[in-house]
């Protein structure tokens, strides 16, 4: 196991190096000036050529980049250039809330999903069978823009059960959390379903019912385990997308999170925000990823982490 983590952690430099190298050059390779950009169209060419050289972005691309990445490996970001504050700083207070809404939309997710899926698999083709499945199609149907403006109009604006936007207690984390968990829950239900109903077919349920179990019995006491490995592949690449998919979230219900920040930076044109912002975002994909892989050795011992 040990050995399995060094390897996992000596993975994370080549990503994280292929990742920064990307995004350095995404940024770069978009038209326009952030200098521009802060002091207006009618700056004085002193004046622009005097802020560039304060941010040194009048060094080359090589120079730039070199000393992107020597910031990196140190644990420096470098300065916002819109804010005026070091982005360790700025991505230091606002994760922790995009990690929030991140875990309570998969604590959703999985509250609504495993309910449904061992409804539906459980007894496939039959009532509940269709009324899960409907769920989760009407589910995966409605997108965010669309979901998230809705609940703001029911639960706050006419019932008034939640608040309508912002970060606080956990009324206001309701709605955000909902919206941003209700498409996974539709997508790990749906997956959770079909792994089921192959189960049922194994020999060993069969082998369970023939000893007296009843259907249900036997598949939750002996083909749930197995029925839930392609699910935690599934839950683990969505639990990283989830911290992305958080920023059209965040943008609907004013969220102060990273997703805002993100989007911020880019209107500004803030290189190494912007850089800050996707390198966390990677990461953060890679760390949930590993855990994933850890996962699958607790829910089935077959699955071997480390190889001899």
């Amino acid at each position: 196991m040990i050995g399995y983590f060094v390897r996992r952690l000596i993975a994370l430099v080549p990503v994280a190096l292929g990742v920064a190298t990307l995004t350095f050059a995404l940024i770069h390779l978009v038209p326009g000036d952030p200098v521009v950009a802060m002091l207006g169209d009618t700056a004085g060419p002193a004046d622009i050529e005097g802020l560039r050289h304060g941010l040194g972005l009048d060094r080359s691309i090589a120079a730039q980049y070199a000393g992107f990445l020597w910031g990196v490996a140190h644990g420096d970001l470098g300065q916002s250039i819109s804010m005026k504050e070091p982005v360790a700083r700025l991505i230091a207070e606002r994760f922790p809330a995009t990690l929030e809404l991140a875990g309570a939309g998969l604590l959703i997710a999985i509250v609504l999903a495993f309910p449904l899926g061992l409804i539906a698999g459980a007894n496939p083709g039959g009532a509940a069978d269709m009324g899960a499945m409907s769920f989760a199609i009407l589910g995966i149907s409605v997108p965010h823009l669309c979901l998230g403006p809705l609940m703001m109009i029911v639960f706050s604006l006419d019932l008034g059960w939640f608040p309508l936007t912002g970060r606080g207690g956990l009324a206001h984390l309701v709605l955000p959390a909902v919206t941003l968990g209700t498409a996974l829950a539709a997508i790990l239900a749906r997956m959770l379903r079909q792994s089921l109903v192959q189960v049922r077919e194994a020999d060993y349920i069969r082998t369970a019912r023939s000893k007296g179990l009843s259907a249900f019995a036997a598949l939750m006491r002996h083909g749930l385990r197995n029925a839930l490995t392609p699910v935690i592949t599934l839950l683990g690449l969505e639990a990283g997308a989830l911290l992305t998919g958080a920023i059209v979230t965040e943008m609907i219900f004013s969220w102060p999170g990273m997703g805002r920040l993100l989007i911020a930076a880019i209107s500004a044109r803030d290189y190494p925000l912007v850089e800050g912002c996707v390198l966390t975002f990677a990461l953060s994909y890679v760390v949930v990823n590993m855990a994933t892989d850890l996962v699958y050795g607790i829910v089935d011992p077959r699955i071997r982490l480390v190889r001899d």
